[in-house]
């Protein structure tokens, strides 16, 4: 439960909590989004950028804490998994419309063609599923990790095809853009790092 206006807050002070203080008294010990402060009607301490109220007149923003992402071994199998399950559909699809086409150049031509189809269901369906409620493709699922922004949030489809369309730069590099996660805090791969995206553990993110 919020608190309304003029709430009178407890604010934690050298690990003693001390009060009550108006928001006024608040600003002028010029508390930080960090600080811990708890009405009457809280039942616990919650630091000051998760209450509503306080955010505003602060303009304080929400902070979200990530504690864990998602290692290159997840994200690979991940991978891979995804890969074999397009693959495979697509496979299964062009098999059984030879099965009504008799003509082999025809037949030849539609094998073919899933050098180009695959990749390109492939991108859609990454698109598609990332910027999904889930947040992540099945393979992905699977593993528990999931795409988010830097934030912690569930990134727009038009963010997800940047990310997407981004891996062409981790390719080029000779794939040393996947191996860049190795080197950073948050484990970002290139095409990470340039679109503002996270791999992260599901139901990790407080």
């Amino acid at each position: 439960m919020e608190p309304s206006n003029k709430t009178s807050y407890l604010l934690v002070i050298n690990g003693k909590p001390e009060g009550p203080f108006s928001m006024q008294q608040l600003k002028e010990f010029k508390i930080t989004p960090l600080d811990f402060v708890k009405t009457g009607a809280m039942d616990d301490y919650k630091q000051a950028h998760e209450i509503a109220e306080l955010r505003q007149f602060f303009g304080f923003n929400k902070q979200v804490l990530i504690q864990y992402f998602g290692s290159f071994d997840q994200r690979l199998l991940a991978s891979a998994l995804d890969w074999f399950l397009i693959s495979g559909v697509c496979i299964i699809i062009a098999c059984l419309i030879c099965l009504f086409v008799e003509d082999k150049l025809i037949r030849l031509a539609i094998a073919f063609s899933l050098l180009l189809i695959v990749p390109v269901i492939k991108l859609i369906y990454h698109i598609v599923m990332e910027s999904s409620a889930k947040q992540g493709t099945y393979g992905k699922q699977l593993l528990h990790i999931k795409v988010c922004d830097l934030q912690g949030n569930r990134i727009s489809a038009a963010h997800a095809a940047g990310r997407n369309f981004a891996k062409i730069f981790s390719v080029l590099t000779l794939f040393i853009g996947y191996l860049y996660s190795f080197f950073n805090k948050q484990q970002q791969c290139m095409h990470d790092t340039i679109a503002g995206t996270l791999v992260v553990k599901d139901r990790l993110v407080v």
